[in-house]
């Protein structure tokens, strides 16, 4: 079968980030206004709590499963157009889930909306990659990183008042919207040279071949290890910090909803700040060098926070704690561009990242356990250990290298 070329049109560096950002945000928008939407879906559809929590689950599958499918189709077939279709069945599918009659079919929608949403982050990350320039690579994809947090604040703010109005359903259908943005942002938008001057070679490659490349060394299999183990550290404390802190606030100090509410608008805030330091320091310091910060400060941080008993103290802490704990994701991005050449980096940026958002989903369940087991406490200070796995992986397995493309030059 022939494959027609890519767009020969241009893309420029506004444009590319304009279209990935977006992206990202609508992956953080899902997710929470999910998390608010699940009380009036498990009434409307009578169902279990095991029912209800399966829909993030499988949400989170069908991402893990997209991304790893995406990231080898748009090696393949360019960056704009198959970002574009991602964003369509995102769309359709979260459109579909306005008129399910049950869990089945909800569960279906889900996990297909969710394959849509997999693949954004890699998508996006390979593009800002090819259409920005390499001394500012880093800070671009932090940019990236940003549009999750800008997605959740945005859900933050409105679900609570549409919800009420429109209600579940309608809330739903609010996720069509993306499909009529996703026209607007392909519009006018060719594929970047990077990838267009590498078609005949991208083209060629199977997904086996591709997924080989992540390996074909002794460095390169290497640097793929210590990126897996940095994404599974930084998905794992994510999901399992923003999941039990408003628990672990209400039970431990009394908050209201409000109370932690407003904990979780500030941390997000938190999280966003470090994200954009982290992509600044990044391009005028060795990378390296700044996870390592990072991952020295979520640890003291984290440890500090499960000791704190004053509220407000807390308040001002967890913000300095999320700038640590989630700040790192503005470096993955341009790690994995710099590390991976054209003709495998959507794959790389999908698979890792994605395998390692898979691992993250456990971070909840794994708290959960540790709480039943000892306390919050216990299971708060507990979580400061896994980022002693990232530190190990950054000083041994991550390549120092940056601001280049085909770092690993065995697999360039």
């Amino acid at each position: 079968m022939s494959i027609s070329p890519p767009d020969k049109r241009s893309v420029t560096p506004g444009k590319a980030m304009v279209a990935a950002v977006s992206g990202y945000a609508m992956d953080g928008f899902d997710l929470l206004i999910l998390g608010f939407m699940l009380p009036a879906i498990s009434l409307s559809l009578a169902l279990s709590p095991s029912q209800a929590g399966s829909l993030v689950t499988w949400t989170l599958i069908g991402a893990v499963l997209g991304g790893i499918i995406f990231g080898h189709i748009s090696d393949r077939l360019g960056r704009i157009r198959v970002l574009t279709f991602t964003i369509l069945m995102f769309s359709v599918f979260t459109g579909l889930c306005a008129v399910a009659q049950g869990y089945w079919d909800l569960l279906a929608y889900r996990t297909l909306a969710g394959m849509g949403l997999g693949g954004e982050f890699g998508i996006g990350m390979a593009l800002i990659a090819e259409a920005w320039p390499a001394n500012k690579r880093n800070r671009a994809s932090a940019w990236v990183g940003m549009g999750w947090q800008l997605g959740v604040l945005l859900a933050a703010f409105i679900t609570p008042v549409l919800l009420e109005v429109i209600g579940w359903r309608g809330m739903f259908l609010v996720g069509l919207l993306p499909a009529l943005a996703s026209f607007v942002i392909r519009r006018g938008m060719g594929e970047p040279e990077a990838f267009t001057q590498h078609v005949d070679v991208n083209q060629g490659l199977s997904f086996s071949a591709r997924i080989k490349l992540l390996f074909a060394d002794a460095a390169t299999t290497k640097a793929s290890i210590g990126i897996f183990i940095l994404c599974s550290v930084q998905n794992f404390g994510y999901y399992g910090l923003m999941i039990w802190m408003p628990s672990y606030l209400s039970s431990n100090f009394g908050f209201s909803l409000t109370k932690s509410g407003l904990w979780t608008a500030v941390t997000v805030v938190g999280m966003t700040f470090g994200i954009w330091l982290f992509g600044l320091l990044a391009d005028r310091f060795s990378r390296w060098k700044i996870f390592l910060v990072y991952q020295f400060g979520a640890v003291v941080m984290v440890v500090v926070y499960a000791q704190l008993r004053d509220p407000g103290t807390m308040l001002f802490t967890g913000a300095l704690m999320g700038m640590f704990v989630n700040g790192m994701i503005g470096g993955y991005g341009a790690l994995i561009s710099d590390t991976y050449p054209v003709k495998v980096r959507a794959t790389a940026q999908n698979v890792l990242f994605n395998l390692g958002r898979g691992v993250g989903g456990f971070g909840p369940l794994v708290i959960g356990l540790l709480v039943s087991q000892w306390s919050f406490t216990a299971a708060i200070t507990m979580l400061a250990l896994i980022y002693l796995l990232d530190i190990a992986a950054t000083l041994f397995l991550l390549p120092k290298k940056q601001g280049q493309d085909d770092v690993l030059g065995a697999i360039g």
